[in-house]
């Protein structure tokens, strides 16, 4: 798994560390989504967060870094909400309870997943690089999901289409956050019920052959 990327701060208070960081991602994301990373000031992100420019350079070094901390939140809840789930047991009911997590922290989760996605070519190389392989790992609970699945038989699929179904599964959750606007007829319970039918049963469905293929 990619390291987590270390963020030097002056306070040794870990909770106090974490409830600051906390602050800033709220107030950075609504800065970052109106204004852009690059048109923001750390002192808007400060006063948005609740405190001096001062208190903020105590918990982070760079702009650079508060926008790491709002990647990696998403991370870290995709992993919390996905541990609540028995991954092992490799059943269609297991995915479709994966689904239902993954895109009910897209709904929640909305304004941050934007942000990520717009700005995180602002990121330092390595810490872009972090937020990539983050990605793939996110992707991996899905793929081993579908092989669970196949190997059980629920699914019948090569280990080419379970790459492929991983990351299908993985971005088309995401079209909630990036096309919210134009869903607007939909509710997120509306959302989740016909994009796991739709993804199921693709990947259920017949073999066809696609001519040139």
């Amino acid at each position: 798994m990619a390291k987590k990327r270390e963020i030097q701060s002056s306070v040794k208070d870990e909770s106090l560390i974490e409830k600051r960081r906390e602050q800033m991602i709220r107030g950075a994301v609504t800065l970052f989504k109106e204004k852009g990373f690059h048109r923001t000031t750390t002192r808007e992100i400060a006063k948005a967060a609740g405190f001096s420019i001062g208190t903020l350079y105590e918990y982070i070094r760079t702009k650079e870094d508060v926008l790491y901390l709002v990647c990696d939140s998403i991370y870290d809840e995709v992993n919390a909400r996905l541990d609540r789930l028995d991954l092992e047991e490799g059943s269609l009911e297991t995915l479709v309870k994966a689904l239902e997590q993954y895109y009910t922290l897209i709904d929640d989760m909305q304004d941050e997943f934007v942000v990520m996605y717009q700005e995180s070519k602002s990121l330092p190389k390595d810490a872009l690089r972090y937020v990539l392989n983050k990605e793939i790992e996110m992707t991996a609970l899905f793929e081993r999901l579908l092989s669970k699945c196949a190997a059980s038989g629920e699914l019948s699929l090569s280990q080419k289409e379970i790459v492929l179904a991983s990351h299908h599964l993985f971005v088309q959750g995401q079209m909630w956050a990036f096309r919210r606007w134009a869903l607007d007829d939909f509710t997120i319970g509306e959302f989740i019920e016909m994009q796991t039918k739709f993804l199921l049963q693709g990947m259920a469905g017949e073999k066809i052959t696609i001519q040139g293929a």
